[in-house]
């Protein structure tokens, strides 16, 4: 980090090996802002499966359902069994059955407000709250089966795991792209400062044979390609959290995407991309200037 600072100050000696403006510079500066911007959605991404995952686990972990289908001169009976047998089960916090009105209201956004419900076979419904996770709720399940005909416990688990499962792989995917994002970034800095170094190959020759040493040759050009793509990146990223901050609010719809962006202090953590695509273009180009000098006779 320190010769990242040393290098930022500049050497107005050293500068002027380079050229003030090459292909090879005006290159670094849009494919950094290219790459930041790709990379601020690649974060954006991961962090909404991230938050996805931590609420559907949460959330779905909390409770479980009894759902009773049964007929209706025989419904309130059964209903009262399973209220019975939850009372008498361990490990469950709290329960309550949903009324009619509940569950009407549950069910009309998804089927809208003309169709009929009352004339639909609905089943009742039973909501309750485990005191921990490790309550018997396949020995309760044997249990309503055995002593209410057409009651079935749901506990989520087996909708919530693969869930949550896709969203942590997604997680990892985003991630991942954002590591292959900074990958290509430094491929591609690489290549046009080596690019750079060669188109100035001759000049490069004289300033060995009055005496420049490589540390002092190559300090330019990792100077000039550094703050290329730290500027390049920097307005990649503003454009990407632009972008992300101008994407229409799908809280209300109730989307897959929703909490696709950043919030709060996840916001600064974009501003990490362009310090990250210096440091990367600082290495690359390092790496690059000090191979090509080593090929200069």
């Amino acid at each position: 980090m320190s010769r990242l600072l040393d290098l930022m100050r500049g050497d107005p000696v050293a500068d002027r090996v380079v050229p003030p403006s090459t292909r090879s510079s005006a290159l670094t500066l849009i494919i950094s802002a290219i790459m930041a911007f790709l990379a601020v959605f690649a974060l954006a991404l991961s962090l909404a499966t991230l938050r996805l995952a931590d609420r559907w686990s949460s959330a779905l972990g909390e409770s479980a359902t009894i759902r009773l289908t049964a007929p209706e001169e025989s419904e309130e009976a059964r209903l009262s069994r399973i209220l019975a047998i939850l009372s008498e089960t361990p490990g469950i916090a709290s329960f309550r059955a949903l009324t009619v009105e509940e569950e009407k209201s549950l069910l009309t956004p998804w089927l809208g407000e003309a169709v009929p419900l009352e004339t639909l076979p609905i089943p009742r419904l039973v909501e309750l709250l485990p005191a921990d996770q490790d309550y018997d709720a396949e020995g309760l399940r044997l249990r309503l089966e055995a002593e209410v005909p057409g009651a079935a416990l749901d506990d989520h688990a087996a909708w919530r795991r693969p869930l949550v499962r896709s969203a942590h792989r997604l997680t990892v995917l985003g991630f991942g792209a954002l590591g292959l994002i900074l990958v290509a970034m430094a491929a591609m800095v690489t290549l046009a400062s080596t690019a750079s170094l060669a188109v100035n190959r001759p000049a490069l020759r004289v300033l060995r044979l009055v005496g420049a040493r490589d540390a002092f040759i190559a300090r330019a050009f990792v100077r000039r390609f550094t703050l290329r793509a730290l500027t390049g990146a920097a307005l990649g990223t503003l454009i990407g959290l632009a972008a992300i901050w101008a994407l229409p609010d799908m809280e209300a719809a109730g989307g897959f995407l929703t909490g696709l962006g950043f919030g709060g202090l996840s916001w600064l953590s974009a501003l990490l991309i362009p310090l990250i695509a210096a440091i990367v273009a600082f290495w690359a180009t390092r790496a690059a200037a000090f191979r090509a000098l080593k090929e200069i006779p």
